[in-house]
């Protein structure tokens, strides 16, 4: 028997590719009478790039560099989460304040912060958007989508952006 689905995670990067798993997380939460949590996780600056930001000493820019958890950047992008909800209202016949439970912003590796809201949140799938960079890209960078399918034990549905899917129709955040 497969388990009920009631609860989504759907983790964005603001890309295209969210934008458009984003219509299939809806669209299952639909079929499923599930709700949905909303991530969005910032990753850490890496090293080289806070070392020359040191160099600037500029204590407000290090201060947002080195992602404290400043307020203001959190309700900044929740609010651009929910003007894109509002945005996808139309396509997708429903009301999203009625779909979703809760918008995440986390500050942390994209793969753990992932993995641990959908714990924390007690999520039954994670659903998000898988750029496709390629067999260079992913041995050399890593892949946000891989790694949350092979560290975990829930269902995982990777959506890419299929060819000639125009953003604009999508509804870009």
């Amino acid at each position: 028997m497969i388990p009920e689905i009631k609860k989504i995670l759907y983790a964005t990067d603001f890309s295209h590719n969210s934008s458009y798993a984003f219509l299939y997380a809806i669209d299952m939460a639909l079929k499923r009478d599930a709700k949905i949590v909303i991530l969005h996780a910032i990753p850490p600056i890496p090293a080289d790039v806070m070392a020359r930001l040191e160099i600037i000493d500029d204590q407000r820019v290090l201060e947002r560099a080195r992602l404290k958890g400043p307020k203001e950047d959190k309700e900044l992008i929740k609010n651009r989460v929910q003007e894109f909800c509002k945005k996808m209202e139309a396509q997708i016949g429903s009301s999203c304040p009625e779909l979703i439970t809760k918008i995440v912003v986390s500050f942390g590796h994209p793969v753990d912060e992932i993995l641990k809201t959908a714990d924390e949140e007690g999520c039954d799938m994670i659903v998000l958007g898988n750029h496709g960079k390629g067999f260079l890209s992913h041995t050399f960078l890593g892949s946000v989508s891989s790694g949350v399918l092979h560290r975990t034990r829930k269902p995982v549905f990777m959506i890419p952006l299929p060819s000639g899917k125009d953003a604009i129709e999508l509804g870009e955040m």
